[in-house]
């Protein structure tokens, strides 16, 4: 791949975070006003819960761009939620019971309420706390300019479109196995409120009178209490192909599933409780620590966009909130991403196989709550290795790409990504999670809510301080208004009953032709 081309990657965030009260519980008040429409806001939506927002980026192939426009949104939010702040952790906030945690709402609309019931869907099927454990999604894409150079050295002469598709697939193989490294490196959830897992079986220990903890976690969110779900655990999907995945998300779209059709899609009184009685209502509802995306036309399902149209990007998921940082994510992490991101598309990625996927599972989950801890072993092929040792392997391999972006960027900030990467693995007090821990036993009395909300509070703080231009807020105004214009427009403009809508739009064959 020509260096200059390393300078043309294209990369996106969403970041979530709950809305919370000073007193850190989570916010009982409707998505604000002032913020436009969560339906048709382009940077400003809320994800599971009315009080969880949701702050999207455009595509930026500068690092610093991304950064600064996640820094303006998050600006911008703050002078329209009054008293309230976001708070700045993934793990959640002190939580009412569940029934009263808020969920999405987002207008009259057809496609308005179908949000909403696929959220009320979700808090049947996993209850609504799970549903407010937040984080970054990072969406990297490359020049369409690079693919068929890729594609010519590696001697291939097949369809172009066929060949970006299986090296995104390549990378989300290779992906999927190093996820712990990810965790090790950035997991900033070692602790939760005591709240989160009432009722819940859980292998926490005590630390505070309200905190719970492991003692070497690095990202209990992407343990077994996070994103987890025994349902699609029955699910094996394979990313050897195109093709392979969307087989295995169309059979869970379609196939009905007993505990789901136990809840039913209405109650008693005709209250719709789900949109479907299947495996996943939708595909966004199968969870993963990387997904395969194309950006959708108005009312297409993403399913039938990979399926026209092929892959355009991947959306990382399994990044936790960094609560030492304003805005949840650093330059340093998303320089240290893109390179990671390039070593899984420029190794040699295996398939996988039933077994392979055991794996990524197991070690995802021992790294997420046993990764700090000495002597940790992750299964690698027939065996086992140390962590620290695959972790060090890994990162060798990762110099020349960080050396060739240095070199396409002109500076040294990817290296220097890279050597606080070793720092971290050397001295594991250096991640995110242990400092976490040590922060709450210095200055909180190992009080992970005490942690939080002085954090969220000083983010909250520094974030008014800064100075925005008038016509930053006067162009965000403009968005909401429009939005809100938007979301009336498509209100008055729905010709069809609810019913009809939910019947053409998860019919089979909104999923498009089937692959195979």
């Amino acid at each position: 791949m020509p260096v200059s081309l390393l300078a043309r990657i294209r990369r996106g965030v969403e970041k979530e975070g709950l809305r919370a009260t000073a007193d850190g519980r989570l916010a009982d008040t409707p998505h604000p006003a002032a913020l436009g429409s969560a339906l048709t806001h382009p940077c400003i939506t809320t994800d599971f819960s009315e009080a969880q927002l949701e702050l999207i980026t455009g595509v930026h192939e500068r690092i610093e761009d991304c950064i600064g426009e996640l820094r303006e949104i998050h600006q911008v939010v703050y002078r329209n939620i009054g008293d309230e702040m976001l708070w700045g952790a993934s793990m959640p906030c002190s939580l009412p019971d569940d029934d009263h945690i808020p969920i999405g709402q987002y207008g009259r609309s057809n496609v308005g309420r179908a949000k909403t019931v696929y959220r009320m869907g979700l808090s049947h099927r996993y209850g609504r706390r799970m549903q407010t454990i937040s984080g970054i999604h990072y969406n990297f894409s490359l020049p369409d300019r690079v693919w068929p150079l890729l594609q010519r050295s590696d001697g291939n002469d097949g369809d172009p479109r066929d060949y970006r598709d299986n090296a995104f697939f390549s990378l989300i193989r290779n992906f999927r196995r190093h996820t712990w490294l990810l965790l090790y490196l950035f997991g900033a959830s070692p602790a939760v409120c005591r709240s989160f897992v009432e009722g819940r079986e859980h292998a926490l220990e005590p630390l505070a009178d309200a905190t719970l903890y492991l003692p070497h976690a690095t990202s209990l969110r992407m343990g077994p209490l996070g994103y987890q779900s025994d349902a699609q655990r029955s699910l094996t999907v394979s990313y050897n192909s195109l093709r392979s995945y969307a087989s295995s998300i169309r059979s869970a779209l379609l196939e009905p599933y007993p505990a789901y059709e136990a809840i039913g899609v209405r109650d008693e009184a005709g209250r719709y409780r789900q949109l479907a009685t299947t495996l996943l209502q939708i595909e966004n509802e199968f969870y993963g620590t990387i997904r395969p995306k194309r950006r959708i036309n108005p009312g297409e399902r993403p399913l039938h966009a990979l399926a026209d149209r092929g892959v355009e990007y991947v959306e990382v998921r399994c990044i936790d909130v960094d609560p030492f940082s304003p805005i949840g994510i650093d330059a340093g992490m998303m320089r240290f991403l893109d390179i990671f991101l390039l070593h899984c598309l420029l190794s040699e990625s295996p398939p996988d196989d039933p077994e392979d996927i055991a794996r990524v599972a197991r070690n995802q989950h021992r790294t997420a709550q046993y990764g700090r801890e000495p002597g940790e072993l992750l299964i690698r092929g027939d065996g086992k290795v140390l962590l620290v040792d695959w972790a060090a392997e890994l990162l060798a391999e990762c110099e020349p790409i960080a050396a060739a972006l240095d070199f396409a960027h002109s500076t040294g900030a990817y290296g220097e990504a890279l050597t606080a990467a070793r720092a971290a693995l050397a001295d594991p007090a250096k991640t995110p999670s242990a400092r976490v821990l040590k922060r709450m036993a210095s200055d909180h009395g190992n009080a992970f809510k005490s942690f939080a909300l002085a954090q969220s509070q000083r983010h909250r703080d520094a974030l008014l301080r800064a100075r925005v231009s008038p016509d930053v807020l006067e162009r965000y105004r403009t968005m909401a208004k429009e939005s809100l214009a938007t979301q009336r427009s498509i209100e008055h403009g729905d010709n069809e009953t609810f019913e009809s809508f939910l019947e053409r739009y998860l019919s089979p064959d909104s999923l498009g032709v089937p692959l195979d």
